[in-house]
């Protein structure tokens, strides 16, 4: 269950959406000893309203932190930030939620063009990269701190230091035939499957620190970029995303899964 999550976790994008609802449902199921970092570009803006209001709801819980995925010198002030307070403990969850969609939905390949691409790729690719590399020295301390359930054969999970990279079904290959058509949506669909191997690279690399990396799929949820017709709501998929996320062990190292726990082949 979600209550099982504890420590440093730390949500980017979310201000709105499925990172604004990981924040709140964080909030509400971990202990009193954990702590949330809660990133978004613009802390101060009205977009982040809803973010401030939660903050103020869980006194000393919640850490708002500007971070800009685009921007180098964003995540290494909010690397630094996260650094000073976690200490020695280090930082047990790196959860790469924010994404951008360009153009807009259904994006055929008719109303695609060049910067849409690098955009995109920048934010969803590139962004989670660099993050989890700035991160891996917090997230290594955390693991060499937190005891192993070996007694099980785990060694890794989200309990001890995790990153899981928010992914999506229509960046499976293997199924885009199935869902091309509803979605086009080319620099989405590509930045999604890079990420997936960003997934696999990273989790071959940091498994001997004991470090997990998973993908997760939210499903189709009602968000801006949801849309209204997604038959989820943040609630119910954020409930299943933190229940996926505190059942990961070692054998789920370098996977897609759904919000069910589900394969989602790649």
């Amino acid at each position: 269950m979600s209550g099982e999550l504890e420590g440093s976790i730390l949500v980017t994008g979310s201000n709105r959406g499925i990172g604004l609802e990981l924040i709140n449902q964080l909030a509400q199921t971990t202990g009193d000893e954990s702590h949330i970092y809660a990133c978004c570009r613009n802390p101060e803006g009205p977009g982040a309203q809803a973010l401030r209001s939660l903050k103020a709801q869980h006194p000393g819980k919640i850490t708002v932190i500007k971070l800009d995925m685009a921007d180098e010198d964003s995540m290494t002030a909010a690397v630094q930030a996260v650094s000073q307070r976690a200490g020695a403990d280090g930082l047990n969850v790196l959860v790469n939620n924010a994404a951008i969609n360009k153009p807009a939905a259904p994006a055929p390949l008719s109303s695609t063009g060049k910067k849409d691409m690098m955009e995109v790729y920048e934010t969803n690719v590139v962004g989670p990269f660099l993050l989890s590399k700035m991160f891996l020295p917090l997230l290594q301390r955390a693991a060499e701190r937190r005891p192993s359930d070996e007694s099980v054969g785990n060694k890794m999970s989200c309990r001890r230091s995790a990153i899981i990279n928010v992914s999506s079904f229509i960046s499976s290959i293997e199924k885009c035939p199935e869902n091309f058509t509803i979605a086009q949506m080319y620099p989405y669909r590509i930045s999604k499957a890079a990420l997936n191997m960003l997934t696999r690279c990273q989790a071959e690399d940091f498994k001997m620190q004991n470090i997990l990396v998973a993908a997760i799929h939210p499903g189709w949820v009602r968000t801006d970029m949801g849309g209204e017709q997604a038959p989820l709501t943040t609630q119910e998929s954020v409930l299943g995303m933190l229940n996926v996320m505190s059942s990961l062990s070692s054998k789920d190292c370098g996977t897609l899964l759904d919000w069910r726990g589900n394969s989602i082949p790649w």
